[in-house]
């Protein structure tokens, strides 16, 4: 398999990373963009990222490090969202993030992870642990949860309270989810795409978003009916089956920079 191949394989998966680590489309575009672009630059990098996926990560990583990124590439038309992301990069710890993304998000084990960001597996231990922290520090919000499965439901319940948030109602179908969102805005959406009634999660969220702005995580067991790249991506895509630190990872990044709306 030729260099090309092995990166187009990997992209959808980068590009679900990067718009996780700077919580927005266009900004992790940018990113992923101008790793491309150096690898097409430098034959010894490009070989370098045919060694594997966590080679690939770790160029992108000394990419995002270096902040070589033009500001005006940075600057997309994302609305109140894409601001309030732009606004937080100045103050973010990437590293800590990073790392919890790596082995929660992309599911690297701590010896690739630590690889990518040119640490020893102890730091990433560190790394992650600190970034919990961090997490059980976050602001709490409403969340309304849009799922069909009853035990995945409450898996989801159990965890969003554990971290201190309130869930103002579960939704099995586009229509329930419209309703409770109507009584009751949340702060952050958990959305499955395939629904009860044969309505669509995707549907459901672009509801909402007629609402207002409002962070939404996709937790689904078809993330390839998302990364397409025909239709703008969502920035914070779980796969099913998940960990419960890779939700926990995911709320932490979408309350970071989404305008989460506080408990009322």
């Amino acid at each position: 398999m030729s260099v090309a191949e092995q990166i187009g394989q990997q992209l959808p998966y980068l590009r679900r990373y990067a718009r996780a680590l700077t919580g927005s489309q266009h900004s992790g575009d940018a990113f992923v963009r101008a790793t491309l672009e150096a690898a097409l630059a430098d034959e010894a990098l490009r070989d370098k990222i045919g060694e594997g996926r966590a080679a690939l990560y770790g160029a992108f990583n000394r990419i995002w490090s270096s902040g070589h990124i033009e500001a005006d590439a940075l600057i997309g038309d994302g609305g109140l969202h894409e601001q309030a992301a732009q606004s937080r990069l100045s103050h973010i710890t990437p590293e800590h993030r990073q790392a919890l993304l790596l082995v929660t998000l992309e599911d690297f084990s701590r010896e690739e992870a630590a690889t990518i960001l040119d640490v020893s597996p102890g730091q990433i231990d560190a790394l992650v642990a600190q970034a919990i922290d961090e997490i059980e520090n976050e602001t709490t919000t409403d969340v309304l949860i849009i799922e069909d499965e009853p035990l995945i439901s409450m898996q989801l319940e159990g965890l969003v309270s554990d971290l201190g948030h309130n869930v103002v109602g579960t939704a099995t179908t586009r229509t329930q989810a419209r309703e409770i969102f109507a009584q009751k805005p949340a702060g952050l959406v958990l959305a499955d795409i395939q629904l009860a009634d044969g309505s669509s999660g995707i549907d459901a969220v672009e509801d909402l978003l007629k609402f207002g702005d409002v962070p939404v995580i996709f937790i689904t067991a078809y993330p390839e009916r998302l990364l397409t790249g025909e239709r703008p991506e969502p920035t914070y895509l779980v796969t099913k089956p998940f960990q419960e630190e890779t939700v926990r990872a995911a709320i932490s990044q979408a309350l970071f920079f989404g305008s989460s709306r506080p408990l009322s």
